[in-house]
């Protein structure tokens, strides 16, 4: 693979999509629905563990497992290019060696997670803790920077910790001079809950209007659908939205066919097992039960289809499960 571009946000035309960098969800097989039935502008792999992918690179013969699920996970085809990475920790100095080896496989960008909120990555005082800890987080951007030759370099956070600190926390980070900024509008206490906050969001453009302007602002958070999203960049004036659970189930998001018919559901699933089965070997059944779950909706007998797929160990197992519905509807 090629070595990353020259900051190729600067080269996206406005207003653009992202997908989400979703742990356990945004995998190569859910990548590959995306662009088998409508394609986001820009492609984000699931979240790695900076920490876990040094590792890998100085220990990868000794725990060998554990490298082929990161192989696994950062494996991509040229046609999601553009393709970013987002990559999590607390450690400046591994984000460095992670920004070097992303970028000897080819990926177009690395993206820096302070903003998820699960509590495990918390303790090791990396996603959303970093909001808590603004000197680590531009230590860290300085690392990313060094390793990547200043290109593709952006940050996915949110507008505060306890509240919403827009002004001082979005206007520290465009001091950073990143490539990108994607804000997710709402601050870490509130979780996924409530509603997102996209005048928080706007105020984020304002300030990068008057601090930075070339760096490129993402908006995120309670997409619900195509209409929605355009509505959001008009009232926020974002050069782009990422996407994130409303895609589960959906790869028909960024295109204009009409998703609720059963058989096109039900063709969904056999592909996507398909596709999984060919590209895994090391990842567990498991991770594509909320797939299965979120397709088995909105249609008679979807609920029984759903609570059968759930109970699947295997694949093959769960195509007989869709083969056992088709032959009684």
């Amino acid at each position: 693979m090629r070595s990353m571009n020259k900051s190729f946000w600067q080269n996206i035309k406005k207003p653009f999509f992202c997908s989400a960098p979703m742990y356990g969800v945004s995998d190569e097989a859910f990548r590959r629905m995306l662009l088998k039935y409508g394609r986001p502008d820009v492609f984000f792999t699931e979240m790695v563990s900076a920490d876990g992918l040094v590792y890998m690179a100085e220990r990868a013969g000794i725990d060998s497992k554990q490298a082929g699920v990161f192989l696994e996970t950062l494996r991509f085809v040229p046609e999601e290019r553009p393709i970013a990475v987002q990559i999590f920790g607390s450690r400046p100095e591994n984000f460095y060696k992670s920004a070097l080896l992303l970028r000897q496989m080819g990926f177009d960008g690395i993206d820096i997670n302070a903003g998820c909120p699960d509590k495990n990555i918390e303790k090791q005082g990396a996603g959303a803790s970093l909001i808590k800890n603004p000197g680590l987080v531009k230590e860290i951007i300085v690392a990313v920077k060094e390793g990547v030759a200043d290109s593709g370099v952006s940050l996915k956070t949110r507008i505060g910790y306890n509240a919403n600190k827009t002004e001082e926390w979005v206007g520290y980070l465009l001091e950073q001079d990143l490539d990108a900024l994607i804000i997710h509008g709402r601050a870490r206490s509130q979780g996924f809950g409530g509603t997102a906050d996209w005048s928080a969001i706007k105020k984020a453009v304002e300030l990068r209007d008057r601090i930075s302007p070339r760096t490129i602002i993402v908006g995120n958070g309670g997409i619900a659908d195509m209409k929605d999203a355009k509505n959001k960049f008009e009232e926020s004036g974002v050069d782009g939205a990422m996407v994130g659970r409303a895609l589960i189930g959906n790869p028909w998001f960024f295109s204009d066919e009409e998703k609720e018919r059963k058989d096109k559901k039900i063709k969904a699933i056999l592909e996507h097992l398909a596709i999984f089965e060919e590209n895994f070997k090391i990842k567990n059944f498991d991770d594509i039960k909320k797939h299965l779950a979120a397709y088995t909706s909105g249609f008679d007998g979807a609920k029984e289809l759903r609570m059968e797929l759930m109970e699947s160990k295997s694949v093959e197992e769960a195509r007989k499960a869709v083969a056992e519905f088709g032959s009684k509807s």
